[in-house]
């Protein structure tokens, strides 16, 4: 039974081609989502063993999950062990002192750079960060090697990482610019240095170490601390140490470390293993999204397998019939199919697995050109490739499975007869589907009712309950489900009545072919619907992905028309924080009437815990000349003046807040002891008089002595104590403490706008009281003009003033809107071009089933033909037939999805999705492109009928 499996599947091989395709376009999918995983994953790897190549790492003993302290002092990487309490910088010296260690410095790296080319252009890359970190001779980074020049010397110079070099076009010794927070600096590039892995698109500038320091301390609260401080060992020579070896030096520095400061040394092989880690994590999302939409892929193409076995196994009917009456059992004939299945899904499979690496290589090469390149291995691992088998192989004899049942079960003398085996009735299945249907339709009506009355669908208390407990999420899940199934189930019983429908203007128009057409549909009723549910999956989420995104835009447009009274809004690509002289520039701007700069206030507590949500602080001018409040209860703009909260509704309802209740309103945040650092410099001036006076006393006596070389000595170290004392860093005197605020405010108001439902708003007076200058940065800037000024001529003037930092946007209304469209469009196109692979592989299940309904009518086609049916009534009855399924299947999606998009607009209409707006020029446009996809689907098809002698048609056995 095996060899005639066999001998079946080479015979059917040429039927099996799209079914292949369909498998092999799946899996490559599921390959090619864990080959881009793993090229991610080795990346991360490749980066961490570059950037965090120190031997040993000391950092904070204790764990933490704020992260937001605001520290800037990281490994050469900028990569932060924010998991554990920060350390005292100080340490340096007590970490110097252990034998076996090269010069101890903290690694400064500064975020939120910009690099600007010679020609005045700022050097970006798709999503990656330009970071700066300082380096020098003294302390270096030991995985940079430099390819030209040497390493900058004080705030003029930069060096250049190879790929910004090349990005921006500069060599040693040119003139770019460098933007900082507090403004652009010219630089010359000092030297090009080179990593031994890519940096992802990464701009790394490599500053001077005192530079990096002071531009890092502006932007955390506590400089005297960082996050990790990273020790090289001098035991090979400036080679990496061994294993051994980090545990010996990190043992060593454990030992020399004072008992209360909370820190701790471990391996780099450590830290970099658990730094690994957790950014690999943080990137998993990818994987699944990806294996969704494989998912989706091998669900569509599952159905182009079932239409295909089913018509093999209906046309080998009368075969398997002689095997059951010469002694087969109907597991050996079911056997057969099987084997026919394995053999289709192992070629597939293999297809597959190499379509799926090149994938990867492809979008690798991609993101390369984007200016992304990455150094990972695109290769997929043996465990990859026998996942994508075994999925190939599973999807296929699901696929096979009812075919095979069918072809073992069915009675041999039933089989034989040639004219038997017509279509089953449907009426069951349809009504089967429809139960379905109406199901799903009820869950989505429940969503919709709960959204419409805020969560109390009913007033009766055990339903109610019962829509607390589940939520949106399930109902919605399964209503979704239930519609998906139940269509899919129906579709054979609404072949006919679409059929009558769909083919009406075409058998008024074309009254032969069209009316031929439509009957052969409703002939195969299940293998129409099948062919036609392939597309309407695909069709249903672009449908509904389609209505979302345009509802968030027609939403953002109305927020910002109805909404918005701001004339200009202003934001910064650069990690979002607008730069402090960027935003002076434009309060100097003349015709401003407001300015409303909002500062987050990170850190924040409301009765000792934090909120899911955020804290910012705004000008009173907020309400009035930016976003009008909706409230709930109170007056927003009277408790914003007031110095009372103004609170979200989220916010309010998960914390159970109303208007009168009394918070307590807690940050901590470290602070400079002015008159402790005033001492510490003092101290230090102190000391440096003492010395230089025991020195002034022994050099009179050395020179009234006449001891002219211990004088001359002894002059040169005074010399050399009054130089250093001049050119002390002072930060090494700054002192510390930690500052914890604590406020009894009031809950002055509660706001229902989706702009504000998950925040927590405070004035100015209270912000500072809360926060600290490094630590409230500022992400958004409204402006409102005064009344009677000329707006293009404000907004030439604010966009002149802001030139000099590049990465600050000034947009005023429409092109705030714009900006706020193109983000959802941004998003949308990445998944739109994933499911179009499950659009492609609809497009394949209707050339694949208008081809096996050809071979299966060979004798009909050539019966019409030899009675005096033209060529060209044949491409158009096939035609006709292929564009009344695309059509059929399209409709269903587009229903099922534009329904599925009303349901989640109605559902989230709270977080922002105001406005429902269907795209009905989308919608016209897919109806369009279904018909032409039928057409395009027929001509291989039709060719192929009329390739054969009609004489050999009509004798076709």
């Amino acid at each position: 039974m095996i060899r005639i499996g066999l001998r079946d599947a080479r015979a059917h091989l040429g039927r099996f081609a799209m079914s292949i395709v369909a498998i092999a376009l799946g899996v490559a999918f599921v390959v090619g989502s864990f080959g881009f995983r793993a090229m991610m994953n080795d990346q991360v790897a490749q980066m961490m063993a570059t950037n965090a190549d120190h031997d040993v790492y000391v950092r904070g003993t204790d764990r933490t999950d704020d992260g937001d302290d605001g520290s800037a002092a990281v490994s050469a990487s900028g990569v932060s062990s924010s998991k554990y309490n920060p350390v005292a910088t100080d340490l340096t010296g007590t970490i110097d002192a252990v034998p076996g260690t090269e010069p101890v410095a903290v690694t400064y790296a500064v975020s939120g750079l910009v690099l600007v080319d010679g020609a005045g252009d700022p050097v970006s890359t798709m999503g990656s960060p330009t970071l700066g970190i300082g380096m020098s001779a003294e302390h270096p980074w030991r995985a940079a090697t430099f390819t030209a020049g040497t390493y900058p010397s004080g705030d003029g110079e930069v060096a250049l990482h190879e790929f910004a070099a090349r990005r921006a076009g500069l060599t040693v010794g040119d003139t770019a610019k460098v933007v900082y927070d507090d403004g652009p600096r010219d630089v010359t590039v000092s030297g090009v240095f080179a990593t031994s892995s890519a940096q992802a698109g990464a701009i790394i500038l490599g500053l001077d170490p005192a530079t990096a320091k002071h531009y890092s301390d502006l932007k955390t609260s506590d400089p005297t601390t960082t996050d990790a401080i990273g020790v090289y060992g001098d035991a090979n020579g400036g080679a990496p140490l061994t294993d051994a070896q980090q545990r010996s030096l990190a043992d060593a520095v454990n030992a020399a470390l004072p008992a209360d400061a909370h820190a701790h040394a471990v391996t780099g092989d450590e830290y970099r293993a658990e730094a690994t880690s957790s950014t690999q994590d943080a990137l998993g999302f990818v994987q699944p999204l990806i294996l969704i939409f494989a998912a989706i892929a091998l669900f569509v193409g599952s159905f182009i397998i079932a239409n295909t076995f089913s018509m093999i196994v209906r046309e080998s009917m009368r075969g398997y019939a002689l095997l059951r009456s010469i002694g087969a059992s109907p597991m050996q004939v079911f056997a057969t199919v099987i084997v026919q299945a394995l053999v289709l899904g192992a070629i597939g499979s293999a297809l597959g697995i190499g379509l799926g690496w090149g994938m990867t290589e492809l979008i690798a090469a991609g993101l390369a050109r984007m200016g992304t390149p990455l150094s990972g291995s695109a290769a997929p691992s043996a465990t990859d490739a026998l996942t994508g088998l075994a999925v190939g192989l599973m999807v296929t004899l699901v696929g096979a499975a009812m075919p095979a049942r069918h072809a073992a079960y069915a009675p041999p003398i039933q089989a034989m007869n040639e004219t038997v085996n017509p279509e089953r009735p449907v009426a069951r299945r349809g009504a089967a589907g429809a139960a379905l249907c109406v199901l799903g339709a009820a869950a989505w009506l429940w969503i919709w009712r709960i959204a419409a009355m805020d969560g109390v669908p009913t007033g009766v208390p055990a339903l109610d309950g019962f829509a607390a407990w589940t939520g949106a999420g399930w109902p919605l899940g399964v209503g979704a489900a239930c519609l998906v199934v139940g269509v899919i189930v129906l579709g054979p019983a609404l072949v006919g009545p679409a059929g009558t429908v769909l083919g009406w203007i075409p058998a008024h128009v074309f009254r032969v072919t069209g009316r031929l057409a439509a009957r052969n549909l409703a002939r195969a009723r299940r293998r129409s619907a099948n062919t036609a549910a392939a597309l309407f999956v695909g069709v249903a989420i672009v449908s509904c992905l389609g209505v979302i995104a345009s509802s968030a835009k027609a939403s953002v447009n109305g927020i910002v028309d109805t909404g918005l009274k701001a004339d200009f809004a202003v934001m910064s690509a650069s990690s979002g924080r607008i730069p402090q002289g960027a935003e002076d520039a434009i309060r100097a701007v003349d015709g401003i009437k407001s300015v409303s700069a909002n500062r987050f206030l990170f850190g924040a507590k409301f009765d000792g815990e934090r909120v899911r949500g955020m804290t910012f602080a705004a000008q009173d001018t907020l309400f009035t000349d930016v976003f009008a409040p909706e409230a709930e209860s109170g007056d927003a703009n009277a408790a914003l003046r007031g110095g009372q909260l103004v609170v979200g509704k989220d916010i309010a309802d998960d914390r159970g807040w109303k208007v009168g209740d009394t918070v307590d309103v807690s940050t901590e945040n470290t602070v400079v002891d002015e008159d402790a650092t005033r001492k510490a410099a003092q101290d230090y001036q102190d000391q440096v008089a003492a010395r230089i006076a025991q020195l002034q006393t022994e050099l009179a006596q050395q020179t009234a002595a006449r001891q002219v070389a211990a004088a001359q000595q002894t002059a040169a170290q005074i010399q050399q104590i009054g130089d250093e004392a001049r050119q002390v860093d002072q930060s090494r005197f700054v002192r510390t403490t930690t500052r914890r605020v604590s406020r009894q405010v009031t809950v002055g108001a509660i706001i229902d706008n989706s702009v504000y439902r998950t925040c927590i708003i405070v004035n100015d007076a209270l912000g500072d009281e809360l926060g600290t200058k490094e630590t409230m940065v500022t992400m958004a800037m409204y402006l409102a003009a005064e009344p009677g000024q000329d707006l293009a001529s404000l907004e030439t003037r604010l966009r002149e003033a802001v030139r000099p930092y590049y990465v600050v946007s000034v947009m005023n209304r429409d092109d705030y809107k714009s900006t706020m469209g193109s983000m959802v469009d941004q998003v949308l196109l990445i998944l739109y071009a994933l499911l179009a692979l499950s659009i492609v592989i609809a497009i394949f299940g209707i050339v694949n089933t208008l081809a096996l309904s050809v071979s299966e009518r060979t004798r009909e086609i050539g019966l019409l033909r030899a009675i005096g049916t033209s060529r060209g009534q044949v491409r158009g009855m096939l035609g006709i037939e292929a564009a009344i399924i695309a059509v059929f299947g399209t409709l269903l999606g587009l229903v099922v999805g534009v329904a599925a998009g009303v349901v989640i607009r109605a559902t989230y209409a709270a977080d922002g999705l105001e406005v429902l707006s269907i795209p009905w020029g989308q919608i016209g446009l897919f109806l369009a492109l279904s018909v032409l996809v039928g057409l395009v689907a027929s001509v291989s098809p039709a060719s192929h009928a009329l390739r054969q002698p009609v004489l050999d048609a009509v004798g076709d056995e």
